[in-house]
């Protein structure tokens, strides 16, 4: 190596490190951070932990006394006939909302992602539900689905007396008739972020796939599907969880009942708790529920994650 040469590497990399100092010395200190990871220790992880030590004592949630009872709570979670349909009743809704509410949502935003003329005053009608609380939807429409409400009145002046039902009181119709309210309020924020997703696709795939002789069928299935992989993350993401947490809307809609038909692991977990007092057992329930949310977005995300990559 010649003597320029090396003097051209040198310099290089004499470059090199100073330019990695420089970032150094832009980079905020770690201490910067301190203040806010103390305020989220004593807001969020200190009590978390506190609660999770509770599932492992016989506290009522008034007394003072109470003593450590082991897995005896776990054990119970999973021998206790109502928990267990609890369980299943969670997953259920919760699988439910994610299938029907994506598939509307999606079937909404290729509507009106089109060029009808109505399309903007349609996403406001349809996204206009989602911004409404939820506990306010849920009793509206506990007075439209009640033996005397709006839907069977509707249904007698058709003539489809048959059809009418006690839909939150029916033990085999309460369960669909919740997730049908909860896709009815948010399938259009469903349809949002598939809309935004949409419309970043670039006009030159439609006009490609044109060219190529794809049908509108084959072209979404075949060009647009895979470059909405970010929408269909999000979106799958954001329901699975919603519905595996879900609670005001059925503790409002049928308070879990008739009966224990409807209730879910957080309705059970109120219910045990600020009724029956039984603190330690619905900690319990809290962490089986929270350990049920991890593995399922985190399943969902690696899944999805790998669709995504393979997508680009």
């Amino acid at each position: 190596m010649t003597t320029a040469s090396s003097d051209r590497l040198s310099k290089t990399t004499a470059g090199v490190h100073v330019g990695f100092r420089r970032r150094l010395d832009n980079t905020p200190p770690w201490w910067f951070a301190l203040p806010a990871m103390v305020l989220f220790a004593f807001v969020v992880l200190v009590p978390s932990a506190r609660g999770v030590y509770y599932a492992f004592t016989d506290w009522d949630g008034l007394d003072p006394n109470y003593s450590l009872i082991g897995l005896d709570n776990f054990t119970v979670v999973f021998h206790d006939p109502d928990a267990v349909q609890a369980i299943w009743h969670t997953l259920l809704i919760a699988a439910a909302i994610t299938i029907i509410q994506n598939g509307i949502g999606l079937l909404l935003a290729l509507g009106v992602n089109s060029a009808i003329k109505s399309r903007n005053m349609l996403r406001v009608f349809l996204f206009a539900p989602a911004v409404v609380t939820p506990i306010v939807t849920a009793y509206l429409w506990r007075n439209l689905l009640g033996p005397d409400g709006a839907v069977n009145s509707l249904l007698g002046a058709v003539g489809l007396t048959r059809w009418q039902q006690d839909w939150l009181g029916n033990p085999d119709l309460a369960l669909w008739s919740i997730v049908g309210v909860i896709v009815w309020q948010f399938a259009g924020y469903s349809m949002v972020i598939f809309l935004a997703g949409l419309q970043s696709v670039p006009r030159e795939v439609y006009e490609a796939a044109d060219i190529d002789g794809a049908g509108p069928v084959r072209r979404f299935w075949s060009v647009v599907r895979p470059l909405l992989a970010p929408a269909f993350t999000i979106n799958l993401m954001l329901s699975i969880i919603g519905g595996i947490k879900l609670f005001d809307q059925v503790y409002a809609l049928t308070g879990g009942g008739p009966g224990h038909a409807t209730d879910t692991l957080s309705t059970l977990i109120y219910k045990d708790a600020f009724t029956l007092g039984e603190f330690g057992y619905s900690v319990a329930l809290a962490v089986v529920l929270t350990i049920i949310v991890a593995i399922a977005s985190t399943g969902q995300y690696v899944v999805l994650a790998r669709n995504e990559r393979a997508a680009s």
